[in-house]
């Protein structure tokens, strides 16, 4: 029973409110100043969610509210604490065998899981109706729309550079981003989101062939947002194409076939344009649209690819006697671009500053224990998304859960070729994924009359 007066809640809608604008406003703004990924693009979207949360905390001590609301918010940020207190150890060296070799990174480490930590909490707070969610969705999928757009419009007007930053794209869209798989990685991650959103859209109560009924269905679809929402994957798939990442694209669609099939096992009702939409992903987006942007020039990479011209299987050999030495403990956070060099038995046609390769940059730096904890982690969060899709009766959440799921599976696959977990606007969208997967499980369908 709410036994607050009508102005109490009448505050609480508006402070509720402003959070959520101001967390969607993050989501779009940390990809735009090239992904958050220099030190002073960084600092403002550190300096922003710190901001949130002081913001969260005084109105918390001022009404005498809860920092969070149900138990589950408190499991959900587990392993952030752990994380937390292990990169602590790690700087402090109370215990001998834990420690760093490279205090400045790893300080810069903990500020960014700190941060990361703030904005999971805010999003578990302040997103628990179906309303805030739509608004967050609104959120990734404009973000993601807005990147692939720019990445496509300097890439077909071919300049030299950028006009804001001075970047040169050469021939692959890159958005704002400085690295081109960084881009196709976020990209990747708003279109799964997109298309679990467009799911939830469709009907699920098959009827007989009606002419009348069909046409009606047709023009309604034409004025409402699941026509948005598909011309929408069509921008991004555009982006995601134009930038040439293989295991961008590669992972994008392996993951749309294996949750599509997981998920035909899963759905205890399927919506009835469930394969023909999946079909038209492949179909229209990959070989129609992809024809005009370029999808040979793709594939034409994608057969080049060898082993004998990539030195990134190189750096995850040369890094396996790392893991050796210190396969428990790690080296430190964020000192992989220390270390490596002292074990690199050869310099590499280029330089690198990341494994390119996501689970052995992890095991190198934080042991095989921490990275085990994040990676059950994820995973919990995919088993999560895919009780969503069995259990739940709310078209949204179980859309929303979709998306997730495709999300996970693109990330785990692009990681063990890149370090996409390196961008902090990936990372913080991920996270946002991640957070989805608890929500869209446990909010009651009803909370939003809570907040109104």
């Amino acid at each position: 029973m709410d036994i607050r007066s009508p102005h109490t809640i009448k505050s609480f809608g508006f402070f509720n409110r402003f959070m959520l604008l101001g967390l969607c406003a993050l989501i779009i703004w940390m990809p735009i100043p090239l992904g958050s990924n220099r030190i002073w693009s960084l600092a403002i979207l550190e300096l922003c969610i710190v901001l949130l949360g002081v913001v969260h905390i005084g109105y918390c001590i001022k009404q005498n509210a809860l920092l969070l609301r149900y138990h589950w918010q408190k499991y959900a940020l587990i392993p952030i604490g752990l994380m937390l207190v292990y990169l602590c150890l790690q700087l402090l060296n109370w215990i001998p065998v834990i420690n760093t070799v490279d205090g400045y990174q790893t300080a810069q480490q903990l500020l960014k899981t700190f941060c990361y930590g703030v904005f999971i909490l805010l999003l578990s707070q302040y997103c628990q109706s179906s309303q805030a969610i739509r608004w967050l969705l609104i959120a990734i999928i404009l973000s993601g729309c807005l990147q692939a757009f720019y990445g496509t419009l300097l890439n077909l007007l071919q300049l030299d550079v950028s006009p804001v930053f001075g970047y040169s794209d050469g021939d692959r869209a890159r958005g704002s981003f400085v690295y081109q798989n960084h881009f196709a990685n976020y990209l990747a991650l708003c279109l799964s989101i997109a298309f679990g959103w467009l799911l939830s859209e469709l009907k699920t109560s098959k009827k007989e062939f009606d002419l009348r009924a069909m046409i009606i269905d047709l023009l309604s679809t034409l004025f409402s947002r699941k026509l948005i929402l598909r011309l929408a994957i069509v921008i991004m798939v555009i982006g995601l194409i134009l930038s040439r990442s293989r295991m961008g694209n590669a992972g994008f669609f392996t993951a749309l076939g294996v949750v599509s099939l997981l998920s035909m096992f899963i759905y205890r009702r399927p919506p009835t344009l469930f394969k023909p939409l999946v079909l038209s992903i492949f179909i229209l987006d990959l070989l129609i649209v992809g024809s005009i942007f370029g999808v040979d020039k793709l594939k034409q990479r994608l057969d080049d690819t060898s082993f004998s011209s990539e030195t990134r299987d190189e750096v995850v050999m040369d890094s396996l006697p790392i893991i050796q030495e210190h396969l428990f403990t790690g080296t430190g956070g964020g000192s992989f671009y220390t270390v490596f060099p002292q074990y690199q038995p050869q310099f590499y046609s280029g330089f690198y500053d990341h494994a390119h390769n996501e689970y052995i940059q992890f095991v190198v730096e934080y042991g095989i224990v921490m990275t085990a904890i994040l990676g059950l982690w994820v995973l919990y969060a995919f088993w999560l998304a895919c009780r969503t899709m069995y259990l739940r009766n709310n078209k949204l959440y179980k859309g929303v859960a979709f998306g997730c799921a495709m999300a996970i599976v693109h990330m785990l696959l692009h990681i063990s070729v890149d370090f996409n977990l390196q961008s902090p606007s990936n990372t913080l969208l991920f996270l946002t994924i991640l957070t989805l997967c608890w929500l869209v499980r446990y909010l009651p369908a009803d909370t939003h009359k809570i907040a109104r």
